[in-house]
Order: structure tokens, then sequence, then C-alpha cells
């Protein structure tokens, strides 16, 4: 009986190496999973942050030329998705005699339309942000005329207040609503 048991035991660890070099090939997939995901979200910010220099005044020329770049990118990243909702609405629709799959299409078509209105208004304050580099207003917060700071800039191309008076409005509006 003895040798039994023992054999059984030899026979457990070799399983378990066994499990560890599965565990250790999910853990190497893993960080390059990471990695594509990274790279994806690198590619959907689209632009390198910028670096002032020393000593670089606020809202420099390069630095307002940097924000243009930002907005103008993103503005036609918006209008070619504009564009391919046009030629998909078209090419999928269809008059279903089912009527599940005609309301199925009919949401679907309503969302993306509410979706595209979203983003049809923020082209609006897109070109009006814009309009504020060209006057030489950006970066500036509307209420207090602070700067507004270029990471929070990069971050929100359209801000128009600092994160500081951004943040009042926020709790203004919470206890006036909640």
């Amino acid at each position: 009986m003895p040798t039994k048991a023992a054999t059984k035991k030899p026979a457990a660890k070799k399983k378990a190496p066994a499990k560890a070099a599965a565990k250790k090939s999910t853990r190497a997939k893993a960080p390059a999973k990471a990695r594509s995901s990274a790279a994806a979200t690198g590619e959907f910010k689209n632009f390198e942050p910028y670096k002032p220099k020393r000593g670089e005044e606020y809202m420099s020329d390069a630095q307002l030329e940097h924000f243009r770049k930002i907005l103008l990118r993103w503005k036609s990243e918006l209008m070619e998705e504009v564009d391919r909702t046009v030629t998909h609405m078209k090419d999928e629709a269809a008059n279903f005699p089912d009527p599940a799959d005609r309301a199925t299409q009919e949401e679907e078509f309503s969302l993306e339309l509410r979706t595209r209105d979203r983003e049809r208004k923020l082209i609006k304050k897109i070109d009006s942000t814009i309009e504020r580099i060209d006057q030489d207003d950006y970066g500036f917060c509307d209420a207090c005329g602070v700067e507004i700071g270029i990471k929070r800039l990069e971050a929100r191309p359209t801000a128009t207040l600092c994160i500081d008076c951004k943040t009042l409005a926020e709790i203004k509006e919470k206890q006036e609503l909640g």
C-alpha cells in the first residue's frame, strides 16, 4: 500500500507544474493585450502631448497651433463619422415584414441619430473654440480669467472654464437640481 500512495504523490506533483506552466503562458499573454489596448488608446488620442519650453509664454503661437490641429483633427473625425452614418442608414434601410425587426431597426437608427445630434453640437462647439483661438481668447477661464492649463485643454480642448470654476458650477448645478 505505501507504494501506491508514493506513486500517487509524484503524479500529483507532475500535474502541478503543468498548471503552473499554463498559468505562466496566460500571464505572458496578458501584457501583450495590455500593450495592444494601450496602443489603441494612443491612437485614439491622435496627438502628441505638448511640452512647453522653459520660460515659454502661456498660449504662445506654437501652443495655439497645437490646439488648432487637435480641434481640426477632431472635427474631421466627427465629420467622417457623420458620412459613415449616412451611408450606413442608406445601405441598411429595409422594409422588414416582421414588426419586431422593423422596430429594432428603427431603434438602432434612432440611437444613431441621437448620437449624431450630440456630435453636431460638439462640432459647433469646436468651431466656436477655433474662433476663440483666432481671437486670442483661448486658454483662459471665462469666469475668472485664470489660465485653464495645457493638460486640461488637451483632455478637453473645448473647455472654457478652469478646473476650479467648473467644479463650483457642477456643485451649484447639483444643489439646484438634486
